[in-house]
């Protein structure tokens, strides 16, 4: 391995070693508690290194949020094999309020916290929020699938994927606010998978 292929190698690692233990620390202490002289000397970097990866804690948290949608698309690409429309698309919604609710302190970074979301408008037009898209295409691809094949009636595949979205995250953040006490703890989940059905029965029969 050559010298330059050392130091590239080298500062990979540094690059993730820094996102480790931010996100370690995230876990343990909460976003907001934590700077970026926390996190430099919870792995004993000088704040400054810190700097030469991520010019502020907004381009670090987009740099977490990215990989967190990563972790999001391939559970989502593992459904893929599934044929049905329609129960593709339940299994997609499922996915992603469990994946919420397994990883509450993700979805937070991933669609509530504004800091990330800075980073991406600082970068402008460069740089659109594929992380984000990307996810999102696999609920288009499954909605465009089910209209190609005559299960879905509805105008455009984007809006319903929307609506779809905002649908799951509700849910999610209901369920992680604690805004579904009125529902007997046991079947709050029941509630959801049946809202979910009802979409997905709406979709067959035309927005």
């Amino acid at each position: 391995m050559g010298i330059a292929e050392r130091k590239e190698r080298e500062k990979t690692e540094r690059r993730q070693a820094i996102l480790a233990a931010a996100q370690r620390l995230f876990n343990e202490q909460g976003f907001d508690k934590v700077s970026m002289r926390n996190i430099a000397e919870a792995i004993e970097y000088s704040p400054a290194t810190i700097y030469l990866y991520f010019k502020d804690k907004n381009e670090l948290l987009f740099a977490l949020q990215n990989q967190a949608f990563g972790q999001l698309r391939r559970a989502f690409e593992s459904l893929e094999s599934i044929e049905h429309p329609g129960e593709r698309l339940q299994a997609l919604c499922r996915q992603y309020v469990e994946f919420a609710i397994e990883h509450p302190e993700l979805f937070e970074l991933m669609f509530i916290m504004t800091g990330p979301m800075e980073a991406v408008e600082a970068q402008g037009e460069r740089a659109p929020w594929a992380s984000g898209r990307a996810a999102f295409d696999r609920v288009v691809q499954a909605i465009q699938h089910g209209m190609d094949t005559g299960v879905f009636r509805c105008p455009d595949a984007e809006v319903a994927a929307l609506m779809a979205w905002s649908q799951v995250h509700g849910l999610a953040a209901l369920y992680l606010r604690k805004r579904l006490v009125f529902f007997p703890e046991e079947e709050r989940m029941a509630y959801m998978n049946k809202s979910l059905a009802l979409f997905n029965h709406m979709l067959e029969y035309g927005l």
